[in-house]
């Protein structure tokens, strides 16, 4: 299950609007919306992008996406 807040604080942290992560995903802030609110779940492309774009460990993944 996705821990949204802590994706939602690792993008604030990092510096980047939502606008430009559905950007750096290639998607639709809409779809990056869905994917947030669980409608939709984030592929395993997203997720490796969202790993370097966001600097992200591999705990750090396992503990927002895999929670």
């Amino acid at each position: 299950m996705l821990d949204r807040n802590k994706l939602k604080g690792k993008i604030v942290e990092c510096g980047f609007s939502m606008e430009k992560i559905a950007q750096i995903l290639g998607i639709n802030p809409a779809t990056l919306y869905r994917k947030l609110t669980m409608e939709s779940e984030f592929t395993r492309n997203e997720i490796a992008t969202l790993k370097t774009a966001l600097n992200l460990s591999l705990q750090e993944i396992d503990d927002i996406f895999f929670a």
